[in-house]
């Protein structure tokens, strides 16, 4: 999938899927969102998890850092490159999105921002001639709109926020500060 399509899908649905069990992603296989982000599995599990994403025409994104089995180095990620249909990982290492990149998957780099250093470090990141993500995803994502549009004013590719959220409210504000998408775990809020 190229990485404008991504983008796309993604915003056509903001409210993303993100689980952490089987039960969670037969659920996210009811909600409207176009993504699944994967929070869990082991090397053994994971293509199997990913295939069962793809076969009901989600978009299949694999938060590498979480699943068990996978070490933080390049070999993971030609691992989910090469033995699943994943379209893409979530880290938050920039050297795996990077790497991840130059493969052809498509890439969300996660941020903590718990203070001014992850300005910092998103400032450093977005410089031009860094190789960027499709998309940042800031975690918790129940962050103030001035943080998020600070966010927006540091980098030049779409922002998303994920972590904490749950009601309706969170959701408009996150997407009213200028996120392009969310991202929740809470099944209920998958389909406000």
């Amino acid at each position: 999938m190229e990485h404008r399509e991504f983008i796309e899908r993604i915003s056509e649905e903001p409210v993303i899927t993100a689980v952490k069990s089987d039960e969670g992603l037969e659920k996210a296989f009811q909600a409207d969102s176009q993504a699944v982000f994967i929070l869990y599995g082991d090397a053994a599990t994971i293509p199997d998890i990913v295939k069962k994403v793809r076969d009901h025409g989600k978009i299949a994104m694999v938060h590498i850092d979480l699943i068990n089995g996978l070490s933080a180095k390049t070999a993971a990620v030609d691992f989910i490159r090469k033995y699943t249909e994943a379209d893409g990982i979530i880290t938050t290492k920039a050297s795996l999105m990077q790497y991840a990149k130059k493969l052809g998957l498509n890439t969300v780099l996660r941020y903590f921002v718990l203070d001014s250093m992850a300005f910092e470090n998103i400032r450093k990141e977005s410089q031009p001639g860094m190789v960027q993500p499709d998309i940042i995803e800031f975690l918790p994502g129940v962050i103030l709109p001035s943080v998020i549009s600070e966010i927006n004013h540091i980098t030049r590719v779409p922002i998303m926020a994920g972590g904490l959220i749950s009601t309706k409210e969170e959701i408009i504000s996150a997407l009213n500060g200028g996120a392009t998408a969310v991202s929740t775990t809470n099944e209920n809020a998958w389909f406000l």
